[in-house]
């Protein structure tokens, strides 16, 4: 692989394969669960793809829960650029790394990896469609061994995504210059069976996409075509689209998939419905 061609968005089973040997590829384990944090390391540490690192959801891909003035910044924050830049290194990545996160829950965490590269402006970036049983399914074995200690160089550059705050989504209440896509199952949306936030509902005006209408029955994204015409039905124009989600981890599935479609440009709101229904004077809607 030279790098002109990097991998962006996708990468096949088969061609992590062929590249898995290569001392400037570097692969994530991003597997979790919201319910038990530690089942993600747990099944790690059972059998995970030779040579990955292991990223953990809350300590490693999100940062600190409060904000300054002790506001709440909803369940999983971007960190920050600093503590990103350090872990990255911890992991051996360098400016010039192509990096591959994976997962089995549809990369639903993996594309969180992949979206917090590209906000420090690293392009080589790709999730493994599939995750680990597209692996697995490939004929390729895992390994239980902890991988040697790295140390990488990745610097920031500019980013290669945008993201709103909770007064932004506020205010488009008003001007509704952006659309809002809210990446929550269908219940959760309508304010039904709510068990991780508080309150149940959605952002007013907000559109809903379930991340997992993504995939194909097999695991692996719909092709490129597909998506285009199902997100196109939601939103007009990417660059005034807003992903949103609990608390911004599975919104980053529907920006890679918007990525894969050729749509560019829609912005995160990381804080998600966990950090907008945690002020009670925001508004709230429930039902379809």
């Amino acid at each position: 692989m030279s790098h002109a061609h990097p991998y962006t968005t996708l990468i096949s089973a088969s061609n992590l394969l062929q590249n898995a040997q290569n001392p400037n590829w570097v692969i994530v384990d991003c597997r979790h669960d919201l319910m038990d944090a530690a089942a993600g390391k747990a099944a790690y540490d059972a059998g995970h793809i030779p040579e990955a690192r292991f990223a953990n959801l809350d300590r490693d891909l999100s940062g600190a829960k409060q904000a300054a003035d002790g506001s709440f910044k909803g369940r999983h924050p971007l960190p920050e650029k600093d503590a990103l830049l350090a872990t990255l290194r911890s992991w051996g990545i360098n400016d010039d790394t192509q990096v591959v996160a994976y997962d089995a829950q549809g990369g639903m965490y993996a594309a969180r990896l992949w979206w917090l590269l590209r906000s420090i402006g690293h392009n080589s970036v790709a999730v493994l469609d599939g995750g680990l049983a597209a692996w697995q399914a490939a004929g390729a074995g895992l390994s239980a061994a902890e991988p040697v200690p790295a140390s990488g160089n990745i610097s920031a550059k500019p980013p290669l995504t945008s993201s709103v705050n909770a007064h932004d989504v506020l205010i488009n209440l008003t001007n509704q210059r952006r659309t809002i896509v809210d990446a929550r199952a269908p219940d959760r949306f309508r304010g039904e069976n709510e068990t991780i936030d508080p309150v149940g509902g959605h952002i007013p005006g907000a559109k809903n996409r379930f991340f997992k209408d993504n995939l194909q029955a097999d695991g692996r994204f719909k092709p490129g075509h597909q998506l285009h015409e199902e997100f196109g039905a939601l939103i007009s124009e990417p660059k005034t689209a807003v992903m949103q989600c609990g608390s911004g981890v599975t919104a980053c599935h529907n920006l890679l998939a918007l990525e894969i479609a050729g749509l560019h440009g829609a912005a995160l709101y990381p804080g998600s419905w966990s950090e907008w229904c945690s002020d009670s004077t925001r508004p709230m809607a429930k039902g379809a």
